[in-house]
């Protein structure tokens, strides 16, 4: 029995936009004109940093932002294309975050032996900022912008003209493509601003993103949520019983066995039965999927909960675009074993991204 909450999940909202990328359907700020098909559908390693700056700027988390930051200089960014990037996701995720990000890479660059690069150039101070702006944001978008919510709060509709795609869009370092790739990064990581994804990704495929990128980055930028009892450690007992990496904390270990199990996307555990006793599943956080033997894949996310009878076969784990928590409760029983079976097929698996 799997019990839904009644929240409409922003996750949920991942696999829509995900599964409806091929036909364009959700262009929310003009109609999908098509993007340009790149040579090599994975996301290079340069993308990869732009990807990981942007997402662990919008999470806040200092410490994964200063490994991100390192790692992109060490593959070939400078400083001021990181810097770029943390600069105009102001925009999306606020100065606080911003100025935090900055400071970290403040810190690292000044360890010295990293490239500057070339600096951004401000737009000169006579320049019609309204019009350059507007200019870039149509070409973006593919048409012009506007709608009732820019007629009620006409001041915003100016600063996204004349500063976002004015001002920071003006700056150069960094290609149009890869403000898009961290722009999306960013709202992915922030978890909660689907209508600005959704717009982002049909921007982002008008200039070379294609969809197995964009998969490729919800994936990346789907990040782990702090489990509320922490994510313990790498799973490794019982990794062979395990596609992808997990992780694994008790919580409880005497009179119920209690544990708190976290997916990284695409990680799935293999068919299996408990046998006698049954399981409870307490979903906490990200999205994934429960599937009884014979019976369609349900999709779980956090306030779900799953409880499997005793000699079922199931498996469960983390959608392919998404980490995912949950807590697994052991129901006692005499002699209650677990007994493991097949991995989930590449090719079942696939049809549920």
């Amino acid at each position: 029995m799997i019990r839904k909450s009644g929240v409409f999940a922003w996750n949920g909202l991942r696999k829509y936009l995900i599964s409806s990328l091929a036909g364009g359907l959700f262009a929310v700020m003009a109609g999908f004109a098509g993007g340009n098909a790149m040579a090599d559908d994975n996301l290079s390693i340069r993308d990869g940093s732009i990807a990981d700056v942007a997402a662990y700027t919008a999470s806040g988390d200092t410490a994964k932002l200063e490994e991100a930051v390192r790692a992109g200089l060490k593959n070939g960014m400078t400083v001021n294309e990181i810097k770029e990037v943390m600069v105009q996701l102001y925009a999306y995720c606020g100065f606080p975050r911003s100025l935090n990000a900055l400071g970290v890479l403040m810190k690292v660059a000044k360890e010295g032996g990293f490239k500057e690069g070339e600096s951004g150039k401000a737009l000169p101070a006579d320049a019609d900022r309204l019009k350059l702006g507007t200019k870039v944001q149509t070409e973006l978008v593919g048409s012009e912008v506007k709608g009732p919510l820019f007629d009620f709060a006409p001041a915003i509709d100016e600063y996204l003209k004349t500063h976002l795609f004015g001002d920071i869009f003006a700056r150069g370092v960094l290609s149009t493509r890869e403000r898009e790739l961290a722009t999306i990064a960013a709202l992915s990581a922030l978890g909660t601003v689907e209508p600005q994804l959704a717009a982002h990704i049909t921007i982002g495929k008008r200039h070379g993103v294609t969809d197995a990128q964009v998969r490729q980055m919800l994936a990346r930028s789907s990040l782990p949520r702090d489990p509320l009892f922490g994510m313990g450690e790498p799973n490794d007992a019982y990794a062979r019983y395990f596609i992808g990496k997990s992780y694994l904390r008790s919580i409880v270990s005497d009179q119920l066995n209690v544990a708190n199990v976290t997916f990284e996307p695409g990680c799935r555990n293999n068919w299996h039965i408990h046998h006698k006793g049954g399981q409870i599943l307490l979903v906490t956080g990200g999205r994934g999927y429960y599937q009884a033997w014979g019976q369609e894949a349900r999709e779980l996310k956090a306030g779900d909960s799953v409880s499997i009878p005793a000699e079922v076969k199931h498996w469960h784990g983390a959608a392919g675009d998404s980490w995912f928590t949950h807590i697994a409760i052991g129901v006692p029983a005499e002699g209650a074993s677990t007994e493991w079976l097949e991995p989930v097929s590449d090719e079942e698996y696939g049809k549920l991204k």
